[in-house]
């Protein structure tokens, strides 16, 4: 080289580059790690998040705590995880409620929040599917009995776990569909809309496997159908909605690890692959799998296809049904 000077040059400025990145990578994590959940513990969510905090702590060396913020259908959490310092050490689990809160609540409840532009993804962790359970005096088995006995009720009800949650969006695309007159009654949470089914304050009830599961095994509740393209692994005998011939009411649930926007990519990189390896540990499955849900996991980027998707569809849905939150 005729300018060894500009060799020099070149050398310090990759230096100065490359440095900062692999100093993020070789001290990250330095303080305790915060897992915030947008909502109450005990939740899908919430096992989710604390089956992983113990696995990542070993792997990461720091501790990881578990914090839930509940409140304005998730965003509540997720503004607390946008505002936090970007520095990989606090993050957020939740369910796609994220992408679809915008859409149903008052612009006051959203505030300046962009769940697309200020919060970065991590990781998809997992899936839990959805289905439309019965109290057994309903006397109902599938989808065609529904039917039937429906257009001979005029005071048929679903429950959800509250207006602008994806089981609201089910029971109304499934009204649409089948065109039943069912009246909706929104809980505040999972755990009220299923206290409220087992007492059978109502008839039917929209919910998530993850804390559904243990009553359908014991025969308190009866699986109708599941509301996704696809029959769930955790109850493979039931069919799907469209397999019933009921088209159109297909609701997928997905849990997202996200980080504050501006989190270095080193950081990034270095939870996608702790928890993806913890993701394959078979107590972890297990785990998770006796909450309801389906372990996914995959890269950043996957989770940001989840998020950008369901945002165009719910808005688009939210629209089109006329559904906003309380």
């Amino acid at each position: 080289m005729k300018h060894p000077h500009k060799r020099a040059l070149i050398a310090a400025t990759l230096a100065a580059c490359v440095w900062p990145t692999l100093g993020m990578a070789q001290s990250f994590p330095s303080k305790t790690l915060t897992i915030v959940v947008p909502f109450p513990a005990g939740g899908g969510p919430d096992v989710a998040a604390r089956v992983l905090a113990e696995k990542l702590a070993p792997k990461l060396g720091q501790a990881v705590v578990v914090e839930n913020k509940p409140g304005a259908g998730a965003l509540l959490g997720a503004g607390t995880v946008a505002r936090a310092t970007p520095d990989g050490h606090t993050l957020l689990l939740t369910p796609n409620t994220l992408a679809i809160s915008p859409h149903v609540l008052a612009a006051s409840a959203v505030g300046n929040l962009d769940v697309q532009k200020d919060l970065v993804p991590v990781v998809a962790p997992a899936t839990t599917p959805l289905a439309l359970v019965a109290h057994p005096t309903l006397g109902v088995k599938n989808l065609t009995e529904l039917s039937a006995l429906a257009r001979t009720k005029v005071d048929m009800t679903y429950g959800s776990p509250g207006n602008g949650s994806p089981m609201h969006f089910a029971g109304e695309m499934f009204k649409k569909s089948t065109n039943l007159n069912l009246l909706h009654v929104p809980y505040r949470g999972v755990a009220p809309s299923l206290n409220a089914a087992l007492a059978g304050e109502v008839q039917l009830l929209f919910v998530a496997l993850g804390g559904a599961l243990p009553h359908i095994k014991a025969g308190k509740l009866v699986p109708l159908a599941v509301v996704e393209d696809e029959r769930s692994a955790l109850l493979p005998q039931v069919p799907t909605a469209t397999e019933q011939g009921v088209k159109g009411v297909e609701v997928a649930a997905w849990y997202g690890v996200f980080a504050p926007a501006g989190t270095p990519s080193a950081a990034i990189t270095r939870l996608n692959m702790e928890i993806n390896e913890a993701l394959k540990l078979p107590d972890v499955r297990e785990r998770f799998t006796g909450a309801g849900l389906e372990v996914l996991g995959g890269t950043p980027a996957r989770l940001a296809d989840f998020v950008k998707a369901d945002h165009q569809r719910y808005g688009s849905l939210a629209r089109e049904l006329k559904i906003r939150a309380d």
